[in-house]
C-alpha cells in the first residue's frame, strides 16, 4: 500500500487558502480592514521567501477567532468555502484524487494551514485525511497558539511520522505533491516527489533530482504524469 501526500495551497488549490481567508475577512468587514490586509500581505510575502514565522502569522491569523463567536465564524467559513474555494479547485485536482483512490492509495492533505480553515476544503475535495497546524483551544477558547508541532517546512515531517506510526498499515511508499520551496524538506523525504505548478526556487530543485513538474491548471490534463511509476 502508497502513502499519498498533497500540500493543499496552490497545489490542490489554484489558490492560497490562508492567504484569501484574510482578504475574505477584509471584504466582509470582520476585522480593521487597513491593518489586517496589510498584516495578510506581509506574512504571504514571507511565505513565499520561505521565512515565515508560523507562530506569530498563527497568532494574526486566529486573532477572528477570539474576537469573533464561534456561531459567526463557522458560518462565515462555510460563505468562504463555497464562494471562494469552491471555484478554486485546480482543474485537473478531482481527476488526480481519483486515480489515487482507484490504484488503492491512502491519500491525505498535508498542509501548514491552519485546521479551522483547512478541515471543510479537505470535505469538499473528498479527503478524509488531514493533517494540519492546529490551534490551540483551552475551554472551548482559541487561544491564539498552535497545539503542538506546527504542520510547516521540516515540521511535515514528523506530522507523517508521527500520523503514519499510529496507523494499522504499513506503506511501502510514501508520495507527496507540493508547489512551495517550504515543502522541500518533506519532498526530500517522500519516496517520490512531485512538483505541482511550482515557485522558481521549487522548479530549480525539481529539475536538479529529477524529480516530475507537472501542472493541474491547464487545459490538458498532465498525461506526463505516470503515478504508478
Amino acid at each position: 500500500m502508497q502513502l499519498t501526500l498533497f500540500d493543499l495551497d496552490n497545489t490542490l488549490l489554484a489558490d492560497d487558502s490562508d492567504y484569501l481567508w484574510g482578504r475574505f475577512l477584509v471584504d466582509e468587514g470582520v476585522v480593521d480592514a487597513e491593518h489586517y490586509a496589510r498584516e495578510n500581505e506581509r506574512f504571504h510575502a514571507q511565505y513565499q521567501e520561505g521565512n515565515l514565522d508560523i507562530h506569530a502569522y498563527q497568532r494574526f491569523a486566529l486573532a477572528p477567532l477570539r474576537t469573533h463567536s464561534l456561531d459567526t465564524m463557522h458560518a462565515l467559513r462555510a460563505d468562504y468555502v463555497e464562494r471562494i474555494i469552491r471555484p478554486r479547485v485546480a482543474r485537473h485536482t478531482p481527476a488526480l484524487l481519483d486515480y489515487h483512490r482507484q490504484r488503492g492509495d491512502t491519500i491525505a492533505i498535508i498542509t501548514a494551514t491552519n485546521r479551522f480553515i483547512t478541515e471543510p476544503i479537505a470535505t469538499l475535495l473528498g479527503i478524509d485525511t488531514l493533517i494540519a497546524t492546529d490551534p490551540e483551544i483551552v475551554d472551548g477558547v482559541y487561544t491564539g497558539e498552535i497545539a503542538g508541532v506546527p504542520c510547516f517546512q521540516a515540521g511535515k515531517i514528523e506530522r507523517a511520522k508521527a500520523w503514519v506510526a499510529h496507523q494499522a498499515e504499513t506503506f511501502e511508499r510514501v508520495n507527496f505533491y507540493s508547489d512551495s520551496l517550504n515543502d522541500l524538506p518533506l519532498l526530500r523525504w517522500a519516496d517520490r516527489a512531485i512538483a505541482v505548478d511550482p515557485d522558481d526556487t521549487l522548479a530549480a530543485a525539481a529539475r536538479e533530482a529529477g524529480w516530475p513538474i507537472i501542472s493541474l491548471r491547464g487545459e490538458q490534463p498532465p498525461f506526463q504524469l505516470s503515478p504508478t511509476e
